[in-house]
């Protein structure tokens, strides 16, 4: 990050740094609290990071609402993915400076929002499982031990989800508010985050092998072949279980059933390179 800033003020910017955990202040609480003065407000991390971000810019009212900025540093960075954000300092810093500004709509599990996807069922229970220690340390390699423990040792539940007005049932559920899913895969292939909709992805079947078979199929980008995906574009997700199931969006747990998802009422304003 050190190099970045010194990018940024070699192209005369104006930059200050804070940090959550000064003063007690959470991320939250520091985008909220924003100075007005500037242009921008860059969130340095990852997709948990942008999602403390964009919710603590949310209540700023719309006309103090900077556009925000994406420093990626974490783990997955999947909506620095779906930007096609460069990872060189140079080139990133020239973007964040002069990139032009998009609107986008983020997704909501309940009041809080998130950016690219949000699931309940094996996909919310590996996050769940995942070890924090591992994952700082290790980053993305820390969910491969989480998967194989889900699989051994995951729940087995069905999912009572009602897609707008229709209902359904399934082992898990996906809503994916852009193409991209645990790093370089495709899950949904129409889904944008310019657009005020999200694509909800149902998995019929829990079985270890039909499982398996999703994970292989999102690493060569074939989800929506699989005969027990259906895949449908919506603006309304609830999902009941008989026991409480963790809900997680980008990549951290933000709840239990029951949980119902939606699109924000505003859209977010977004450097976009």
């Amino acid at each position: 990050m050190k190099r970045m800033v010194a990018v940024l003020k070699r192209l005369g910017c104006s930059v200050a740094i804070r940090y959550a955990g000064e003063h007690g202040l959470t991320l939250e609480d520091l985008a909220r609290g924003a100075e007005p003065g500037f242009d921008a407000v860059v969130a340095a991390g990852g997709d948990g990071t942008v999602d403390a971000v964009i919710n603590g810019l949310a209540v700023t009212g719309e006309a103090a609402m900077a556009p925000l900025g994406i420093l990626p540093l974490g783990t997955v960075n999947l909506l620095a993915r779906e930007i096609g954000l460069p990872r060189d300092p140079e080139r990133l810093a020239a973007a964040l400076t002069s990139g032009p500004v998009r609107q986008v709509w983020p997704g909501r599990v309940g009041e809080r929002l998130f950016m690219v996807v949000a699931s309940c069922g094996f996909d919310a229970d590996t996050v769940a499982a995942v070890d924090p220690a591992l994952k700082l340390q290790f980053g993305r390699l820390a969910f491969v031990p989480a998967i194989f423990k889900t699989l051994r040792h995951g729940p087995r539940r069905r999912l009572a989800v009602r897609i707008d007005d229709q209902e359904h049932s399934a082992a898990a559920v996906i809503v994916a508010k852009g193409r991209y899913y645990a790093g370089p895969f495709t899950l949904a292939r129409e889904a944008a985050v310019t657009e005020p909709h999200f694509n909800a992805v149902l998995l019929q079947s829990d079985t270890r092998s039909a499982l398996l078979g999703c994970i292989a199929a999102g690493v060569v980008g074939t989800v929506d072949r699989l005969r027990d995906v259906e895949i449908r574009r919506c603006t309304t997700v609830s999902i009941a279980t008989d026991e409480p199931a963790p809900v997680q969006a980008d990549g951290e747990i933000v709840g239990s059933t029951p949980a119902t998802m939606g699109i924000a009422n505003r859209p977010l304003n977004l450097i976009w390179p």
